[in-house]
């Protein structure tokens, strides 16, 4: 049996921790079983580079900032191997250039295009635990790339689809998935397993358990995630194709931070305006999420979307470079907004969800500023300091 056990950077902050995570993955190894380990940066490793960047230079260059970036992962599979080797466990570590994995030129936000198997099939062979770093790969230009953050559960995911692995395991500094953040929302409950559509729309939409690109992998190859704690001894959430019991009305809620709202105000309303404005959007590889756009009058519109907030000064570049093409009276930003979200499978067949939403919203005074539905989730743009007390809010409509 082949495991892939992937823990993040909580899980690994210290000397202590770092013994904690080489006696899990010793005890998986004297099953008899081949481990590949994948790690994140220790603790906050990655916003201390960050921080370093910024003072010597605040616009660096992506590529020379996943060059710094990935050095994170080097040191904590280094770390775990030499704990291991004290232990009297044989392991190796590898980065990306050793194993290899192979992704696309996008520096800071590169996909995998495919990882090489070969070296670390050998070194399971001759019995060793192998420890991969996550969060990186290297393009055609031999130059280290990095995933985004939270891609060392991508690095998992892709690795467990190219080794046939039998289990993906996902540690973590929580005991799965919950119904809500468990930090904002106390009463919220963790789930024994939940779908991969499910979990991809959380993951989308700020539920910071797992990478999202890691569970659209999982349900492309068929990968059976397990989300559970490397700090305590208790059952996961599992991540599967269809949930063996009935689905619930609403899974979870999640709240995203990282958002701001465009509204490009006055622009021509005829054919093919939206279509000039997001292609551009697209091409510069700019997530666009919910989009409004409002009734056309005297003979002009208004079109409001929201993007990632640290893609925000991006967009608004590109838009006015090329604002001549789409001939707006003006464009307007807020970043002060967040996204909420409700997420169910079982959203499906039940009308009304919405509106209890909304309900729930209104009993606490919540604006609504934008809405965004799909067949199963509904997601709102508010303010964002008032996210805690309508996450709350939300949950306990749908969970008390």
């Amino acid at each position: 049996m082949l495991v892939v056990k992937k823990f993040g950077g909580s899980s690994v902050a210290d000397k202590e921790r770092i013994f904690n995570v080489a006696n899990i993955v010793t005890e998986e190894y004297r099953k008899g079983n081949d481990v590949v380990v994948v790690l994140s940066a220790m603790g906050k490793t990655t916003n201390n580079l960050i921080a370093m960047a910024e003072d010597i230079n605040p616009k660096a260059p992506k590529r020379e900032m996943d060059m710094l970036l990935a050095t994170g992962e080097q040191v904590s599979v280094a770390l775990l191997a030499m704990a291991l080797h004290s232990m009297g466990i044989p392991s190796i570590s590898l980065n990306a250039f050793q194993v290899a994995m192979h992704t696309t030129s996008t520096y800071s936000n590169a996909k995998f295009k495919r990882i090489d198997s070969e070296r670390i099939m050998n070194e399971l062979d001759q019995r060793k635990i192998v420890i991969v770093t996550g969060f990186q790969g290297i393009n055609k230009n031999d130059d280290l790339t990095t995933l985004g953050r939270g891609g060392s559960d991508t690095t998992a995911v892709a690795l467990a689809a190219a080794l046939h692995a039998d289990e993906c395991e996902i540690y973590t500094d929580v005991e799965g998935v919950y119904t809500a953040d468990p930090r904002v929302v106390p009463d919220s409950r963790k789930l024994k397993e939940i779908t991969y559509d499910e979990m991809l729309e959380l993951a989308t939409l700020g539920a910071k358990v797992l990478h999202n690109r890691s569970v659209e992998l999982a349900k492309k190859f068929g990968v059976q995630l397990v989300v559970r704690s490397s700090l305590v001894e208790a059952e996961g959430t599992v991540v599967l194709e269809e949930a063996k019991m009935e689905s619930m009305l609403v899974s979870g809620v999640a709240v995203d931070k990282n958002a701001a709202r465009i509204a490009i105000v006055g622009v021509k309303d005829e054919p093919g305006v939206a279509f000039k404005i997001f292609n551009m959007l697209a091409k510069a590889n700019i997530n666009v999420d919910i989009i409004l756009q409002g009734i056309g009058r005297d003979g002009t519109k208004d079109i409001s979307f929201t993007v990632p907030e640290d893609q925000l000064d991006d967009a608004l570049a590109v838009l006015d470079e090329n604002k001549g093409r789409f001939d707006a009276q003006k464009i307007e930003h807020d970043a002060g907004v967040a996204k909420l979200s409700i997420v169910g499978a079982g959203m499906q067949t039940h009308p009304g969800v919405a509106a209890g939403m909304f309900e729930a919203l209104y009993n606490v005074g919540v604006n609504i500023r934008m809405i965004g539905t799909s067949e199963i989730r509904v997601t709102i743009l508010i303010n964002e300091d008032d996210c805690d007390k309508a996450m709350r809010a939300v949950h306990a409509k749908f969970f008390s």
